[in-house]
Protein backbone atom coordinates (compact mmCIF):
# COMPACT_ATOMS: atom_id res chain seq x y z
CA UNK A 1 0.00 0.00 0.00
CA UNK A 2 0.95 3.44 -0.31
CA UNK A 3 0.76 6.46 1.73
CA UNK A 4 0.07 9.56 0.47
CA UNK A 5 1.08 12.71 2.73
CA UNK A 6 -1.45 15.69 2.45
CA UNK A 7 0.01 17.93 5.17
CA UNK A 8 1.41 20.07 1.68
CA UNK A 9 -1.39 20.27 0.21
CA UNK A 10 -2.89 21.75 3.27
CA UNK A 11 0.12 24.03 3.55
CA UNK A 12 -0.55 25.24 -0.23
CA UNK A 13 -3.97 25.86 0.28
CA UNK A 14 -3.23 28.30 3.09
CA UNK A 15 -0.69 30.32 1.20
CA UNK A 16 -3.17 30.63 -1.70
CA UNK A 17 -5.93 32.02 0.53
CA UNK A 18 -3.10 34.50 1.89
CA UNK A 19 -2.36 35.31 -1.33
CA UNK A 20 -5.87 35.87 -2.52
CA UNK A 21 -6.38 37.91 0.72
CA UNK A 22 -3.06 40.00 -0.48
CA UNK A 23 -4.09 40.87 -3.83
CA UNK A 24 -7.47 41.98 -2.90
CA UNK A 25 -6.33 44.33 -0.19
CA UNK A 26 -3.84 45.67 -2.41
CA UNK A 27 -6.15 46.45 -4.86
CA UNK A 28 -8.77 48.18 -2.45
CA UNK A 29 -5.82 50.34 -1.18
CA UNK A 30 -4.57 51.03 -4.76
CA UNK A 31 -8.35 52.22 -5.80
CA UNK A 32 -9.06 54.26 -3.07
CA UNK A 33 -5.56 55.34 -1.92
CA UNK A 34 -6.18 58.97 -2.54
CA UNK A 35 -9.34 58.96 -0.19
CA UNK A 36 -7.12 57.34 2.57
CA UNK A 37 -4.44 60.00 2.38
CA UNK A 38 -6.86 62.50 2.65
CA UNK A 39 -8.52 61.63 5.43
CA UNK A 40 -5.38 60.92 7.21
CA UNK A 41 -4.06 64.50 6.10
CA UNK A 42 -7.30 66.03 7.52
CA UNK A 43 -6.30 64.54 11.12
CA UNK A 44 -2.85 65.74 10.96
CA UNK A 45 -3.99 69.48 10.13
CA UNK A 46 -6.23 69.29 13.15
CA UNK A 47 -3.52 67.98 15.42
CA UNK A 48 -1.01 70.97 14.29
CA UNK A 49 -3.70 73.58 14.30
CA UNK A 50 -4.22 74.20 10.38
CA UNK A 51 -6.53 73.98 7.90
CA UNK A 52 -7.10 71.60 5.35
CA UNK A 53 -7.54 72.64 1.85
CA UNK A 54 -8.46 69.76 -0.35
CA UNK A 55 -6.70 69.61 -3.87
CA UNK A 56 -8.10 68.84 -7.56
CA UNK A 57 -7.97 65.04 -7.12
CA UNK A 58 -8.07 62.83 -4.42
CA UNK A 59 -4.98 62.64 -2.26
CA UNK A 60 -3.33 66.41 -3.46
CA UNK A 61 -5.24 67.71 -0.21
CA UNK A 62 -2.51 69.80 2.02
CA UNK A 63 -2.78 71.91 5.25
CA UNK A 64 -2.09 75.48 5.48
CA UNK A 65 -1.99 77.89 8.23
CA UNK A 66 -5.14 79.47 9.18
CA UNK A 67 -6.63 82.66 8.31
CA UNK A 68 -7.87 84.53 11.18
Amino acid sequence: MLRVNHKGQALVEYILIVAIISVITIAIVSYFGGYLKDSMTKTSCSLVNQEYVPGDKPGEGSCQDKTE
